[in-house]
């Protein structure tokens, strides 16, 4: 490894294996990070596999991930495949002395991401390190946010609220995918989208949720199928309450049946001396007020964050020249890098994404238990 680049391989070629893709290709013409090779795309087609590894930028496809984990020329495992492969393939890497960096949510349950947080610390000791993929931290304006909420500028925290709606599964025809399926996916708009947003609620105030009640709900309870129409096993939208250590309360919604929402995950912070507010689809600004400021002036501003100074934008363009959704996992891919590189442990680890799923399990729990508060 200290004589030749990293052999990466990626597992899925599909939408998150065609976003990570993009970021492997380009990481190295704008950050300063070792020198690595995209070795191995994975994928259960081995045509599309194919297709995909020449389309992406991969020297090669492959259809049986045990077999590439083996291989000596593979150093960092990235795994775009579904949830519940996560924990099987994560593990098998760990063990076999490869890096991982594994998409969020961690896995679909919590006996898993507990198992994948054991495989990680032991793998850790011999210097192996790991991290799951919760992107939107790498966006600049949320890191900037997490920033100016550190250094005081807010006060002390009040309220948070967070939604992530989207409209993709707003048709009632939309047909039946593995993320519609309990046993492929785990949980529906609370694992996919829910967990973006509980994870920033922690990421941004450096803080711990410690209570949750929540309710689900499945607007459309059967989709079209191959073979006829087939029942709906997860949520398509989700509603939860969060206490945190701090003090602080948030509210979380997730929709995917948010008509006219494309891919809006918005983010208000109210401290005592302040707010923030961001929308996903405006990624590039961030909306700030400061209480000390001049009453007859007082309302929130907006901060166009695509100046050198603000985290990750001096590697892009000039200022005010903004970027884009898929540049978050090109930062994602940077930072797992360079702590490679240091030998220091990713962020956010196996850990944090197990908190996460403690808090996805306890809204689960809150919801089939009509509401009740669950303590994490």
């Amino acid at each position: 490894m200290s004589t030749r680049p990293l052999g990466i391989a990626a597992i899925g070629y599909a939408f998150m294996g065609r976003a990570h893709s993009q970021a492997w290709r380009n990481v190295a013409a704008f950050f300063e990070v070792p020198a690595i090779e995209q070795r191995v795309l994975v994928g259960r087609d081995a045509e599309q596999a194919s297709l995909a590894a020449a389309r992406y930028g991969w020297a090669e496809s492959a259809t049986d991930w045990h077999e590439v984990i083996g291989r000596d020329d593979v150093d960092i495992v990235d795994i775009c495949a579904p949830g519940w492969l996560h924990a099987e393939i994560a593990i098998a890497a760990l063990e076999a002395g490869k890096h991982v960096l594994v998409e969020k949510p961690l896995s679909n349950t919590l006996a898993e991401s507990e198992a994948m947080v054991a495989a990680a610390a032991a793998a850790q000791s011999r210097g192996v390190q790991s991290m799951v993929g919760f992107n939107y931290r790498r966006v600049p304006a949320l890191a900037y946010a997490r920033k100016l909420i550190a250094d005081g500028r807010l006060g002390t925290v009040r309220e948070v609220r967070t939604s992530y709606l989207q409209d993709w599964l707003a048709d009632s025809e939309a047909p039946m995918t593995w993320r519609l399926r309990k046993e492929t996916a785990g949980s529906g708009a609370l694992g996919d989208i829910a967990s973006h947003a509980i994870d920033q609620v922690q990421y941004l105030l450096g803080d711990t949720v410690t209570e949750a009640s929540g309710r689900l709900h499945t607007f459309v309870p059967r989709r079209p199928g191959p073979n006829g129409a087939e029942n709906v096993t997860v949520d398509d939208a989700a509603w939860a309450t969060l206490a945190l250590a701090s003090g602080a309360i948030a509210s979380v919604e997730a929709s995917r049946v948010a008509v006219g929402r494309k891919n809006s995950l918005r983010i208000e912070v109210y401290g005592a001396d302040g707010a923030l507010a961001f929308d996903l689809e405006r990624l590039n600004e961030l909306e700030f007020l400061d209480v000390y400021g001049p009453k007859a002036e007082q309302g929130f501003r907006r901060i166009v964050v695509t100046e050198p100074h603000h985290p990750y934008i001096d590697a892009w363009w000039p200022q005010g020249h903004v970027i884009g959704w898929e540049h978050t996992f090109v930062h994602q891919i940077r930072d797992f890098l360079v702590a490679i590189r240091d030998g220091k442990s990713p962020s956010p680890s196996f850990e944090d994404g197990l908190q996460v799923q403690r808090v996805l399990a306890a809204i689960e729990e809150s919801a089939a238990a009509k509401s009740i508060t669950i303590q994490i």
